[in-house]
């Protein structure tokens, strides 16, 4: 792991983003999962702050070969995470555009489904916390390609790297296969393991891994 995604598991940990349990978490498939991840608590300045700077250095770190000129937040929860990223990305260096779309189109005024840079002619990321089934994701796909952009890549904040309940693959897996881009996480389940043998306790990186051989992905 790089040191960047240490500091964001342990800020995940210390404020009960990220929570471990023995007897499970029941996850909206159904699945008992022995961790949890909930984005929505990032829910002050100094977390966002601290979540903005990890996608950040997950999109400049040289590993994940990001190049783009417009950061695209899906509505409604990508919006806030496209505007804080361009501002943690302009402190590191780095200045880029960003964009999101509307729910419902505007009729008045200039009109049209976009706010922000336009998406024509440019390459575009789409910024994301979880990808579940990649439903949402794909309705991105179709606004960008609509507007003329060019998708390069999808950053998101945590890979469960876990199948669907309908394949082998996981959603993410499905998606770089669909559309031939990459799919870059602050964190992967890898990481949550790794982080919890060398951090927590070595019970539960095994109950992550028992969960990992249950329903995970080949990585």
């Amino acid at each position: 792991m790089r040191e960047y995604q240490r500091q964001f598991l342990q800020v995940c940990l210390d404020n009960q983003i990220l929570k471990f349990r023995k007897d499970g978490f029941v996850l909206k498939s159904g699945r008992i999962s022995p961790y949890f991840f909930n984005a929505g608590l990032f829910n002050n300045g100094k977390l966002v702050l601290q979540l903005s700077n990890a996608y950040a250095k997950a999109i400049q770190d040289p590993g994940n070969s990001l190049s783009f000129d417009v950061l695209f937040g899906p509505a409604y929860k990508g919006i806030p995470l496209a505007v804080m990223t361009c501002q943690a990305l302009a402190s590191l260096g780095t200045d880029v555009e960003y964009s999101f779309n509307r729910k419902e189109a505007k009729d008045h005024g200039e009109g049209g489904n976009i706010v922000g840079a336009s998406l024509k002619g440019k390459k575009v990321v789409i910024i994301d916390d979880v990808i579940t089934s990649g439903k949402a994701i794909r309705e991105a796909i179709g606004i960008i390609e609509k507007e003329g952009g060019k998708l390069t890549g999808i950053v998101i904040a945590v890979d469960r790297q876990e199948q669907t309940l309908d394949s082998p693959l996981s959603a993410i897996e499905s998606l770089k296969r669909e559309v031939g881009i990459n799919v870059v996480a602050i964190i992967t389940l890898q990481d949550i393991i790794e982080f919890t043998r060398t951090t927590l306790s070595t019970d539960m990186a095994e109950a992550l891994e028992a969960y990992r051989a249950k329903y995970g992905v080949q990585v």
